[in-house]
């Protein structure tokens, strides 16, 4: 079997049959090729004469040229998936990777925005200028919905529900949600769209996306970061700020103050809670502050 065909045949698969996100797509690809130089290095040119100790050695490869343990832990998911696939196929009965196995790093815990810190945040656009409405409604969107800033960038107005209070997201595989929208968020929406997005889709290429720039078309990833930190510096915010900041700030705003993980999952778009389970991180003033308010012996409901 040619390494390559095997390679493009398993990413074809993920992309029809697994539907995954071009973003992941890419990722694999990208680990799979570098996996298929190093074979090639090392004169393996069938996919099948892969053994467990080919395994071992690019891992140490990897871990030579300094990729982190996530990183690692990706490559050595997409070549085990790639072997799953062949086993599926029926071309190969056994997967070298089987027993490899990649340390986990130390949870990594995201930065956090305070409520104040998000407030100022808000705060900032200036509605009377070009755009501001458009800034501050999309600022209003990312930290009501926690969603990712690539969802935020692919809303339609179509995904908009403002009589139910919710925001039809798809994210990563496509996947279609329902996540509840504050009714600031809506308000600040609605009248970018009276004023600002009317004006912008008058240019006939908003193709019924949200947000747009100034030539009338969707509004990139990157301009959406370069905005929140421009408006993060004029709040004064020193923290290390982006688009995902708002997303990690939802999540522990909302479980700070008693909201269900699983329904935090829901709202993220989690496939598996153990991801959303990094946002229990309560610091000890809060847990203290829980624990004086509810425990019985706190509150007196028992007496000793």
């Amino acid at each position: 079997m040619d390494l390559y065909d095997t390679i493009h045949g398993y990413l074809d698969y993920l992309r029809i049959e697994k539907q995954m996100a071009a973003n992941t797509v890419e990722a694999y690809e990208r680990d799979l090729i570098r996996f298929a130089a190093f074979l090639e290095q090392a004169a393996v040119a069938d996919p099948l004469l892969v053994n467990h100790q080919h395994i071992l050695d690019y891992i140490q490869v990897l871990h030579d040229n300094l990729l982190t343990s996530s990183s690692i832990s990706r490559n050595l998911s997409a070549i085990r998936g790639c072997f799953h696939f062949l086993i599926a196929e029926g071309h190969c009965e056994s997967d070298p990777t089987a027993t490899v196995s990649v340390p986990k790093p130390w949870m990594h815990l995201p930065e956090v925005l305070t409520v104040e810190d998000v407030e100022h945040l808000l705060q900032q656009p200036d509605l009377e200028s070009p755009n501001g409405l458009r800034d501050r409604a999309l600022l209003e969107l990312l930290y009501a919905t926690g969603m990712r800033v690539s969802e935020l960038v692919n809303l339609h107005c179509q995904d908009l529900f403002f009589v139910d209070e919710f925001v039809r997201v798809f994210g990563k595989g496509s996947k279609e949600r329902l996540v509840p929208v504050s009714e600031i968020a809506l308000r600040m929406i609605r009248l970018y769209q009276e004023h600002e997005r009317e004006r912008l889709a008058g240019f006939g290429k908003s193709q019924d996306v949200l947000f747009l720039n100034r030539f009338g078309t969707k509004m990139s990833r990157q301009m959406i970061w370069k905005l929140i930190k421009k408006y993060a510096l004029q709040a004064k915010i020193t923290k290390f700020i982006s688009p995902h900041t708002l997303r990690h700030s939802f999540a522990t705003h909302m479980i700070e103050r008693g909201a269900d993980l699983r329904a935090v999952q829901e709202m993220l778009g989690h496939a598996d809670i153990i991801t959303t389970q990094i946002y229990t991180h309560l610091d000890r003033a809060f847990l203290k502050k829980v624990h004086h308010t509810f425990h019985p012996l706190e509150t007196g409901h028992i007496r000793v």
